[in-house]
């Protein structure tokens, strides 16, 4: 089912607001119809994912419960839909790490520059005691994470220069995701940000709004940020978790099926993370072959050196025993 923004708030407000005469009307068999909001494009592995899981919902439940997919921003940025989610307004997304991060701060540390060499390390930390100390922090906002999809290992673009290394990033605007983390980085790296809603990126750097911004390969092929940003920098400064996040609302209208709910989010999530993997060495293969794209092996030593300070000053926030763990679970 194709949905909009208008459609859903106005459907959201009708329910929160008339629940009994909802409740009243619904025939005993109708299924259990919820929302799944993102921001990813087409054919990027979270929408190939998303609606996966709506198949494997439908599958699993017999058709008791419906997921309706919504993506692309339909339903507002990732920090909207998180404000959705927390009042019962959306189901579920699958959002991103740094918008999360404003609502569970610690989240933000899993992308310590540097710490994971690659989505499967990241995805062994977190299926353990990490996992379940972030677990714990979503339960105390009303949120509930039902998988850690993936977002990729990130990397630069501009449409300046090459850059390969940090001194060559000196006078840049690179746009960044409303997160702490990358905010540090390429601050520690010497370039000035920029947060830019990921909808509006395409256009502002086209209009030279900021000169760069980082992403995961996939995404900067998804939404054609390659046209506006030819100069690609593989500098995989940090790797970043897709959190698939369900409403305790939500959860509690589920009721016998929420097991059934969950098995199709891990199920989704392997589907998602294979395809993520898989997507970006394709897209890395085509950007080397494409004439009009310049990728960059940048001095990785030199990255991490410029970078080191961010972990440390990370160690002294209020959460830092817990930025100690993950660095401890990551390099175990």
């Amino acid at each position: 089912m194709n949905i909009n923004r208008r459609t859903f708030l106005t459907g959201a407000s009708v329910a929160l607001t008339a629940p009994a005469i909802v409740a009243g009307i619904r025939p005993a068999q109708a299924a259990t119809t919820l929302t799944l909001g993102h921001g990813a494009a087409p054919g990027n592995p979270r929408t190939v994912a998303a609606a996966k899981f709506a198949e494997l919902v439908a599958e699993k439940t017999a058709g008791r419960v419906k997921i309706n997919v919504a993506g692309s921003e339909t339903l507002g940025s990732d920090s909207a839909m998180l404000t959705s989610l927390r009042t019962g307004a959306l189901d579920f997304t699958a959002n991103s790490q740094g918008a999360t991060s404003a609502i569970v701060p610690e989240l933000a540390a899993l992308g310590l520059p540097f710490l994971f060499k690659d989505t499967e390390a990241a995805t062994r930390v977190l299926s353990g005691a990490v996992g379940q100390e972030l677990n714990k922090r979503f339960e105390a906002v009303g949120v509930v994470p039902l998988d850690w999809w993936d977002n990729g290992v990130r990397h630069l673009t501009n449409s300046k220069r090459k850059i390969a290394t940090p001194a060559d990033l000196k006078g840049m605007k690179i746009r960044t995701p409303a997160d702490p983390m990358t905010i540090d980085i390429f601050e520690a790296l010497g370039a000035g940000t920029a947060q830019i809603a990921f909808g509006e990126l395409y256009i502002a750097l086209q209009q030279g709004v900021v000169d760069g911004q980082e992403n995961p390969l996939t995404n900067i092929e998804s939404s054609k940020l390659f046209e506006v940003n030819r100069f690609i920098s593989l500098t995989a400064h940090k790797w970043e978790s897709t959190p698939f996040l369900m409403s305790k609302i939500a959860q509690a209208r589920l009721g016998a099926d929420l097991e059934a709910v969950k098995a199709a989010a891990q199920e989704a999530g392997i589907l998602q993370r294979k395809l993520s993997i898989e997507k970006s060495g394709q897209v890395l293969e085509a950007f080397k072959k494409n004439t009009s794209i310049d990728v960059t092996e940048v001095d990785r030593d030199a990255f991490i050196k410029a970078t080191a300070s961010v972990a440390e000053n990370w160690k002294k926030k209020p959460f830092g025993d817990f930025v100690k763990q993950i660095e401890a679970a990551a390099r175990g």
